[in-house]
């Protein structure tokens, strides 16, 4: 393996700090949801996606506007509804009576960060529209392959509590999301830090009165990215991947377990975070952190354990009580 130029640690150590100022400027914006913040930045270190899950008004799409403010990264948005259609997600084509050809005119997909609001709102044939996109980050038109812009990510919301007029994601496209995090309603002191910012005059609509700017570049993201492929796995943290993974195949609870793709979105998640907290090496608290945020939509529960309260997210915590975590020497 040839080393590294010596630029390399510099890059790494200044892209490092401004995906680490990003939460100090998405907190201009949005209060108490630094656990969400972090996944938004491991999903872009990963190339991966996200599927934010949380009831409605509790910052969800402000979320994703203050991270591309902060990025200054293109974004759109699609509000998914009952009556949208795959073109309206990845554009169509269109007959130009000047020319007397069709012409391809892209949809809102061809962005940096698309946010895809409600996306259970929408039937199985338009969800799947999203499929390719985020697969193979190309959209494929009357035979013809589109490449979508660098870097590509969607944010897709959906509110867990209101059923009727949706439409469940099938696992295989919940399997295509890198993670799935959940926004949970503020503590009593951040929704009166959220009071209080609105009565001083705070506009969610306009982020740049707010004081969000552009802390980070596509080339800071790029360096970390390149950081992040360096970060070390060993063969132990390797087969303690594998093991959490193959214990969900085995729980009684789950009807279906995480496949190889899950087990390689926790290596990777695990390392992001790793170089995220300053090291070039994972370890198994890495692992531990980044398990229920990447692997809970890629479980199934039983009937009978969800009539008995138990969660994805306490299936996968007695997993990771159970299974044996390595001890690495370093």
């Amino acid at each position: 393996m040839s080393a590294p130029t010596p630029e390399t640690p510099e890059n790494s150590d200044g892209a490092r700090s401004s995906l680490e100022a990003l939460r100090t400027e998405i907190a201009k914006a949005v209060v108490g949801q630094d656990p969400a913040v972090t996944g938004l930045v491991v999903a872009l270190l990963c190339r991966g996606h996200v599927l934010l899950e949380g009831v409605p008004g509790v910052a969800k799409t402000l979320l994703v506007r203050a991270l591309a403010a902060s990025l200054e990264l293109d974004t759109k948005r699609v509000q998914f509804t009952p009556d949208l259609m795959p073109s309206d997600v990845t554009g169509s084509l269109v007959y130009d009576t000047r020319t007397s050809e069709f012409s391809f005119q892209q949809g809102p997909v061809f962005t940096n960060l698309l946010l895809a609001d409600e996306i259970n709102r929408t039937p199985p044939k338009t969800q799947s529209s999203l499929l390719e996109a985020m697969e193979e980050r190309q959209v494929t038109v009357d035979g013809t392959a589109r490449p979508l812009p660098e870097p590509f990510l969607v944010a897709a919301t959906q509110n867990p509590v209101e059923y009727e007029g949706t439409y469940p994601l099938p696992e295989a496209q919940l399997d295509r999301f890198l993670l799935k995090l959940t926004v949970p309603l503020p503590s009593r002191e951040d929704e009166i830090s959220v009071l209080t910012r609105h009565a001083e005059g705070f506009d969610p609509r306009d982020l740049k009165a707010a004081g969000v700017r552009p802390v980070a570049t596509a080339a800071d993201l790029e360096a970390a990215r390149q950081a992040v492929a360096r970060t070390s796995v060993s063969s132990e943290i390797a087969g303690y991947v594998v093991d959490i993974c193959r214990a969900t195949r085995e729980s009684p609870s789950l009807t279906l377990g995480v496949s190889p793709r899950g087990a390689t979105a926790l290596l990777s998640t695990a390392r992001a975070w790793a170089w995220l907290t300053g090291r070039d090496y994972v370890t198994p608290d890495d692992v531990k952190a980044l398990a229920l945020p990447t692997l809970r939509h890629r479980v199934q529960l039983r009937p009978e354990a969800e009539m008995e309260g138990v969660t994805a997210d306490s299936v996968i915590n007695a997993i990771l009580a159970h299974v044996p975590a390595p001890s690495l020497r370093q």
